[in-house]
């Protein structure tokens, strides 16, 4: 027996299931969007956020051709190792030179400083000499009185006197001169030999300064350097990253900026992991202006041609070192960035980046000079009369 279809009963099943679907797909979508807000309401998010770091340029600090590369693109390098070496032809000439200029200087104050003793007895000389003439002219004119001295030799031992106190006052000033020149202060340190200490220094320090270090270690990048350039000083050779210093630069819309204080926690996922990584951090710090504000052409709102657009805040994220050394990252990634608005942090304007690290000085620089003074006393004990 055949059961009998009815129009109506048909329709009214559709709208039935037609219904039931609906509901359950409006239930559905609230409950996504429910557990959405729920899972998002205590976060800002941001996907223009990038990895960054130091990047360290290594430039040429004196003048000089490349003759040896000794650091290439990807690889560690440590403090203090040599990465780019420069012929020190021209430095080891200058530095010779330098040399030869100082104990130069040292045997001219040390003549000059004899001279003054030279200048002495010559005075001496000519006091006694006029000393012996101005007896002579005592006996003249003695003499003359009973024709027994001309009158010649009267004006003859005048005119000696006057050349003899002439010489003797030539001699006082140019005496006077080179005790200007050279007394109130040793050799050592007389000012022509501190100038030509100074120029010696210099040479050392450019004729160290070939073999170019590393300020810090790091992994090179974007070399530049090459065999038989010829750099001056400044030119950029490499870079050098160091991967244990880095932090997120996360750039949060202004009207998403409110909540977010330093000292909150952060999560960061990297696009070249997607969630199979997941790198926690702590906001460090807000910048005092947005990216525009810093921009090489500044955006100027008072020409009339207004379009409100939201800028963006470079907020500064530092991450966890501990997982940074176990899942190196690179400066650059791209990330999707959230802070938990919902913990209290510190006061907006507070910063808790540091600038402790390796980063931040060098100490590879400090004993450039240390042979320096040795060989500055050892060229001015060798150049000093009587040495």
């Amino acid at each position: 027996m055949h059961k009998t279809i009815r129009p109506k009963e048909i329709i009214r099943l559709r709208q039935r299931r037609l219904a039931a679907v609906t509901l359950t797909l409006l239930l559905t979508g609230a409950a996504a969007l429910g557990y959405g807000w729920y899972t998002t309401k205590d976060w800002a998010a941001t996907d223009d956020a990038f990895v960054t770091g130091h990047l360290i340029t290594l430039k040429a600090q004196t003048e000089g051709t490349i003759v040896e590369i000794l650091a290439e693109n990807t690889q560690q390098v440590h403090q203090g190792q040599v990465l780019v070496r420069l012929d020190g032809v021209r430095a080891q000439l200058d530095l010779d030179q330098a040399r030869a200029e100082l104990g130069e200087t040292v045997r001219r104050i040390e003549k000059l400083s004899a001279g003054i003793e030279t200048l002495r007895r010559r005075i001496e000389a000519r006091q006694a000499a006029l000393d012996q003439v101005r007896h002579d002219l005592q006996r003249y004119l003695s003499a003359l009185r009973d024709g027994a001295a001309s009158e010649q030799q009267v004006q003859n031992a005048k005119d000696k006197i006057r050349e003899l106190e002439a010489a003797i006052k030539e001699a006082e000033a140019e005496k006077a001169g080179v005790e200007a020149e050279v007394q109130g202060v040793g050799v050592d340190r007389h000012p022509s030999v501190e100038k030509a200490k100074s120029k010696l220094r210099r040479a050392v320090l450019e004729f160290r300064r070939r073999n170019i270090v590393a300020p810090i270690s790091g992994v090179v990048a974007k070399r530049r350097a090459q065999i038989g350039d010829m750099v001056k000083p400044g030119a950029p050779l490499l870079v050098i990253v160091p991967l244990d210093d880095l932090w997120v630069e996360a750039n949060f819309l202004e009207n998403q900026l409110a909540p977010i204080r330093p000292g909150q926690s952060a999560e960061i996922r990297i696009d070249a992991y997607g969630d199979e990584r997941i790198y926690h951090g702590r906001v460090q710090g807000i910048n005092p202006g947005t990216g525009s504000s810093f921009a090489l052409l500044p955006t100027d709102n008072a020409t009339g041609n207004f379009i409100h657009i939201a800028e963006r805040v470079p907020v500064r994220i530092g991450l966890d070192a501990e997982e940074l050394r176990k899942n190196p990252l690179q400066p650059g990634l791209s990330t999707l960035t959230r802070v938990k608005i919902s913990e209290t942090g510190a006061p907006l304007l507070a910063s808790s980046t540091q600038t402790t690290g390796e980063a931040y000085r060098t100490p590879i620089y400090e004993h450039e000079l240390d042979d320096a003074d040795q060989m500055i006393e050892n060229i001015v004990s060798l150049n000093r009369f009587g040495k």
